[in-house]
Parts: structure tokens; sequence; C-alpha cells
């Protein structure tokens, strides 16, 4: 799911379908925790329609929602004053300015394995985030697109879509004083997007690769559906490995290659009433797997291996039946 040069991998979750997104879709959410077996695909747009707009930009937001994206993913990262914005990487460089605004300001730090100077986004504040141009290293034509708040996102998708959040590379907060969780839960309720009274016209998934980020979810009784996102399947190889996170999360958001390998792990998912929505498909991916087009692959996941959603680039490419 990453571009060539990003941080970390990709993504992401459930199977949820948002039948219209009216009462239909709080009675879509209310069986969410139960079961797997879901009538409709749902079309999740990954960074929005990131293959047409820089992602996690207002321009990206606004065309998945055009394109009829069911969901649109925000990744989540958290400021140095504690304002969770929209980013994949942890650092601002790959999708910003910032090394020429903020040119003293790279730290040596240590991500997914790798030890790099970087920008990290946990070291600005939102008005030092503010300054940075988020559209044109895409084109230049977005040369106005910021970072957005998860505020402002939230104020795109309401009522239009669901929303699917990342809780990203939770371990980079160790001893930054950063409780992720409790900001998501704290937002959510801000929002009015969980509990008895949530929006009903925007539902919440949360996502995270994070296996104790996703155990403490469950422990603050998040309240919205959580799919936990696998890199590789090590520890996820057998059915009884899958159902021992029954009642932690509701659902597992695997890299493609797990389900394409293993197509047992969708069987396994369903009978524990637990989704499967693998990452990522993109329109410049498909033909190296194989596939005429992507919306071949996605078609081939969706119907003849049975995952209930996915992730991908192109929402306009999302093969509905």
């Amino acid at each position: 799911m990453p571009p060539a040069h990003s941080l970390e991998r990709d993504h992401m979750q459930p199977k949820l379908w948002v039948l219209g997104l009216g009462v239909s879709v709080l009675g879509l959410l209310m069986t969410a925790t139960t079961s797997a077996q879901y009538s409709k695909k749902t079309l999740v747009a990954h960074r929005g329609a990131s293959a047409y707009a820089p992602e996690h930009t207002a321009a990206a937001y606004r065309l998945a929602i055009e394109m009829g994206a069911d969901f649109v993913e925000q990744d989540l990262a958290v400021t140095r004053d504690g304002v969770l914005i929209c980013l994949h990487d942890a650092s601002l460089e790959r999708t910003t300015n910032v090394e020429e605004v903020f040119p003293d300001r790279a730290v040596s730090i240590s991500l997914e394995g790798r030890t790099r100077r970087a920008w990290v986004a946990n070291d600005f504040t939102l008005a030092e985030i503010k300054r940075l141009d988020a559209g044109s290293w895409f084109d230049k034509k977005f040369a106005a697109e910021k970072i957005l708040t998860f505020d402002e996102a939230v104020a795109i998708v309401r009522g239009k879509a669901g929303m699917f959040p990342e809780l990203k590379t939770p371990e980079i907060y160790e001893g930054r004083n950063v409780d992720f969780e409790n900001l998501v839960a704290t937002a959510l309720d801000k929002h009015g997007l969980r509990g008895p009274k949530a929006d009903p016209k925007t539902p919440i998934i949360l996502q995270t690769f994070g296996q104790s980020s996703a155990r403490q979810l469950a422990q603050i009784k998040i309240g919205v559906p959580v799919v936990l996102l696998l890199g590789d399947d090590e520890g996820f190889k057998t059915s009884e490995q899958i159902r021992a996170w029954k009642g932690i999360v509701q659902g597992f958001g695997p890299a493609k290659e797990i389900v394409q390998r293993n197509p047992n792990f969708v069987k396994w998912a369903h009978a524990e009433g637990m989704s499967v929505t693998p990452y990522t498909f993109r329109e410049s991916d498909a033909r190296k797997s194989g596939f005429k087009d992507v919306t071949e692959e996605m078609s081939h996941f969706l119907y003849e291996l049975g995952v209930d959603a996915l992730f991908t680039d192109n929402p306009d490419k999302f093969p509905r039946k």
C-alpha cells in the first residue's frame, strides 16, 4: 500500500456495506460485531481517491465521495500540541515541502527497522503543519492543498460516506506523553460518531496494525468495529489463531497476498463472525499480479475469494454487482 518511499506499509478493514447510508447503515453497524456475513460488498477509498489526487487531502476525499466510496479512509497522526491530523507516514517529508519550510527540524529516528533523518509530524504544532504544501508533490495543480485535521475530515465526509480511521504507527508515541487511543475516543465523542446516538449516516470503523493498540481499544470499550491490519500472516496461519482475536477485534485487514496464498483465511474469519478487508488495490499494480486491470483483480477477491470489502486507490473501478 505505500508508495515507493513511504515509511510504513499499506492497508485495511472489515466487511461492512453501507446500504445507502441512512437507517440501513445503522442496522449494518448494529450487526457489525456479531456477523461477518453481509449481502453487499464494501468500497473503502484508500487515503481518498489517491490515484487521482494527493492522499488525505480535501481534494482526494471529495473525489472519493463523488466516485461512490462507501467509506473514506483516514490515517491518523498526532501533532506536538495534541491534534489529530490525517497523514499516512510518521513524518512529513514525502508528501509536503517541510524540508524547505523547516530545513533544520529533522531528527534521526528508526522507523520500520531503518534509521534515517526525518521530519516527524509529532515534533510540529498544527500551526506549523498548516504552513506546508501537501499537494505539489503529486501535481502542481494541487499546491493549495493542506494537511487536514480529523475535524476537517469529518466535516467533508459526514453524511456522505463512512469513515475508516487508522491509528497509525502507535509505537512512535511511546515516551511522548500521547494517549492515542483515548484521543481518538474523545474525537469520536466530540462529533457524535459512537454510542447510542451516533450519526447513522457516518459509520465508523477503526483500524490498526498495532496489536497492543487493538487490545487497548477493546479494553476502553471503544464502541465501534475495529479491524486488525496484517502485513504478514505470522501468528495468523490457523483457524485457532484467528479465533483467538474474537471479541478483541471485529475483522482483519490483511495484505491481499495473505488471502491470495491462503483463501481459507476468509473462511476462518467468517466462521468467527469476523470480516476480511484486504489492501491495497491499484490500477498501477494489477497487471503485475496477473490481472487484466484492477477491476478484474478486485472482482476476483470480492466474488471468488469472498472478502467483504477492500481498500483501493481507484474507487471509480470498484466492481459492484
